[in-house]
């Protein structure tokens, strides 16, 4: 996968763009005034593979919790921020790593410079979130709607008011729940400019309908070489989007390492529970940072050689099932032990 090569950002040592790895995100759905559950919601994140973390600042309560939670967490903190340029001060005199805005919609341009000099006296980069919901009236009156132009023309608006007070430390996001707009928006946004960009899908949906929108959104646009940091947004655990997210990365060939799961479709010589093993299988593997091939799969006849280049495998019987190893039958099992017997064997891996 060729990358297009952006500008590298630093967010609290996690770099963004140049020819860095894409770096994983999510938010956080905690009340971040509650610092206790913030920085657990966090930590649970982080064991996912979370690479940087977001939380909403609706008040100044929340933008002085920010100093309690960046206290105990391990990755950066970047802070989502509407309209009051004081929240931006005061994360950033809290130790925030990155502040979301729209420098458009935080007041005049003297705001827009107070944020921008403090961020730039420490080194935070901002990140200008354009959203198809908020657009501008004027655009979309003159777009006729939310259209990847009216998207493109706000991004590049919110650069413009950033450059005009000398400050360049930019990552981008075009987000909209249209996916064919959406891919097209950053399409045009990448012709234009060298800026990291921030990849996401808004307002996806469930967990089902909401991991399918991103495959194909944030999947098509990484696919080109486009994308340098990127958020499945689902309406569901945000851990759910970590791994969503480390499938799409992993599928595309940009991320390596941690588990590649695989199974067969059920069919009329499947005589085991294979939907419920597989299901139990993948679920188990969540946290298994091993790069290894694994496999579950309904036909004892079948299985271990279609499936003979995964590390390890499981293929169905008649209430049995067989463990194999790279094709290799390594013994013959109980259908309702073959779960913790194929996992004891991914341990020994």
């Amino acid at each position: 996968m060729n990358r297009r090569i952006t500008r590298a950002v630093n967010v609290g040592g996690v770099m963004i763009g140049g020819d860095n790895p894409v770096v994983i995100q999510s938010m956080c759905n905690t009340d971040t005034r509650d610092i206790k559950a913030t920085t657990e919601q966090i930590l649970r994140l982080e064991e996912a593979g979370c690479e940087i973390i977001r939380v909403a600042v609706p008040d100044m309560e929340a933008a002085e919790a920010i100093r309690g939670i960046k206290k105990n967490i391990h990755i950066p903190l970047v802070a989502d921020i509407h309209f009051d340029y004081r929240l931006a001060l005061k994360c950033i005199e809290n130790g925030i790593d990155k502040v979301r805005i729209n420098p458009g919609n935080i007041g005049s341009r003297d705001r827009v410079k107070l944020v921008a000099d403090a961020a730039k006296e420490r080194g935070i980069p901002i990140r200008i979130g354009v959203n198809g919901g908020s657009l501008e009236k004027e655009l979309v009156a003159r777009y006729g709607g939310a259209t990847a132009e009216a998207l493109v023309k706000s991004a590049m608006g919110h650069v413009e008011i950033l450059h005009d007070v000398d400050f360049s430390d930019i990552v981008v996001s075009i987000k909209v729940s249209n996916v064919p707009v959406m891919i097209d928006a950053y399409r045009m946004f990448s012709r234009e400019s060298d800026i990291p960009l921030h990849v996401g899908v808004t307002e996806s949906g469930t967990e089902r309908m909401g991991t399918i929108k991103s495959s194909i959104g944030i999947g098509a646009l990484l696919s080109e070489g486009i994308g340098d940091t990127v958020r499945v947004s689902l309406t569901a655990d945000p851990v759910r989007e970590i791994y969503a997210a480390k499938d799409i990365l992993r599928t595309l060939g940009a991320r390596e390492g941690g588990v590649e799961f695989v199974s067969c479709p059920t069919c009329g010589r499947t005589q085991i529970d294979l939907i419920g093993i597989a299901t139990e299988v993948e679920e188990r593997l969540m946290n298994v940072d091993k790069n290894i091939k694994v496999a579950v799969m309904g036909c004892a006849v079948n299985g271990p050689g279609e499936a003979r280049d995964a590390d390890i495998g499981l293929a169905g019987g008649k209430g049995e099932c067989l463990i194999f190893k790279k094709g290799q039958i390594l013994r013959k099992v109980p259908e309702e032990i073959a779960v913790s017997e194929l996992i004891k064997e991914i341990d020994k891996l």
